[in-house]
C-alpha cells in the first residue's frame, strides 16, 4: 500500500464475491488503495448486527498492486471493527459499504447491512458512503453508476464530512439517470410482511420475508423515494446522533412527582 495515496476500507452485505462490491473496487482503483473486508457469503439485513457468541475469522482471498481482499466470517459491522484493529495498516481515509443489490432508502436504512458498514465507519470517525442500485439482479450492470460513484467518493475525500454524519446514496433501477438529487429520508413502512406455507412434516407454518413498502408521503418531492422513482440518483445524509430534539425540549415541561 502506497502511503501516499487515499486508503479506503470496502465492505458489504452481500458477500465478498458478489459483484457490487467487486465492480466497486474497479472503479476506485485509480484514485486510492484498496482494503476489502466483507463477508463470506449473503448477510443481507444484517443492520448494525455484531457477532458476540462465537469467534470470528478474517481470511485473505487475494494481494494486488493497490487492492488486498479479505473475507470475513462475521456481519457487516464486524467487518468494519475487525479490519480496524488487524488489518488496516492506518486510518482509513474513507469507508464504503457497497455497490449493494437493493434499495436502502427510505426505512430500509435502519434494516441494511450495507448501511452497517457505513454507521460503524461513521462512528469510528471516519468519513463514510453507502452505494446501492435499486435492482437485486446478482449480475447487474454496474457500469452507469461508476462517474457518479468517482465523483461522490472524490468530493468527499476533498471535502471531508462532518463528525456523526454519513452519507446514503442510491441509484435507481434503469440508467440512464436523470441526475443527482439530495433529498431527505422517506416516511412510509413496509405491510404484508410474511408469506406462510405449511410446514410439509405438519406441525405449524413455515414464514418467508416478504412485503409492500408503503409510502406515506406520495406527493412530497423532497424525500429519497421521488429522486429514484423519477429516475434521480438520491443523496441523503444520514446522522448517527438519533435524539429528537424538538421532543428532547418538549419533555423537560413534563411533570414526574
Amino acid at each position: 500500500m502506497d502511503s501516499q495515496r487515499p486508503l479506503i476500507l470496502i465492505s458489504n452485505d452481500d458477500g465478498h464475491l458478489a459483484k457490487g462490491i467487486n465492480e466497486l473496487v474497479s472503479f476506485l482503483r485509480p484514485m486510492a488503495d484498496i482494503i476489502v473486508v466483507a463477508p463470506d457469503g449473503p448477510r443481507s439485513g444484517m443492520a448494525c448486527a455484531i457477532t458476540s457468541q462465537l469467534p470470528v475469522t478474517v481470511t485473505p482471498v487475494s494481494q494486488t498492486e493497490g487492492v488486498a481482499i479479505y473475507k470475513c466470517s462475521g456481519t457487516p459491522t464486524d467487518c468494519i471493527k475487525l479490519a480496524l484493529e488487524t488489518v488496516v495498516p492506518r486510518k482509513p481515509d474513507l469507508v464504503i459499504g457497497g455497490i449493494n443489490h437493493g434499495d436502502n432508502s427510505a426505512v430500509n436504512v435502519h434494516y441494511s447491512g450495507t448501511m452497517g458498514v457505513v454507521l460503524e465507519g461513521c462512528m469510528k470517525g471516519i468519513p463514510s458512503i453507502g452505494f446501492s442500485v435499486c435492482d437485486h439482479d446478482p449480475d447487474l450492470d454496474f457500469t452507469p453508476t461508476c462517474p457518479y460513484v468517482q465523483q461522490i467518493v472524490a468530493k468527499v475525500l476533498e471535502k471531508g464530512l462532518p463528525e456523526g454524519s454519513c452519507l446514503n446514496v442510491n441509484f435507481p433501477q434503469y440508467a440512464p439517470y436523470k441526475g443527482v438529487k439530495t433529498g431527505r429520508q422517506t416516511r412510509g413502512r413496509w405491510g404484508n410482511e410474511w408469506a406462510s406455507l405449511p410446514h410439509p412434516r405438519g406441525g405449524g407454518n413455515l414464514y418467508w420475508l416478504t412485503g409492500n413498502f408503503a409510502n406515506h408521503e406520495p406527493e412530497a418531492t423532497d424525500t429519497d423515494r421521488f429522486a429514484i422513482d423519477n429516475g434521480y440518483i438520491s443523496i441523503t445524509p444520514i446522522q448517527i446522533d438519533m435524539t429528537d430534539y424538538i421532543l428532547l425540549e418538549a419533555i423537560k415541561e413534563w411533570e414526574f412527582k
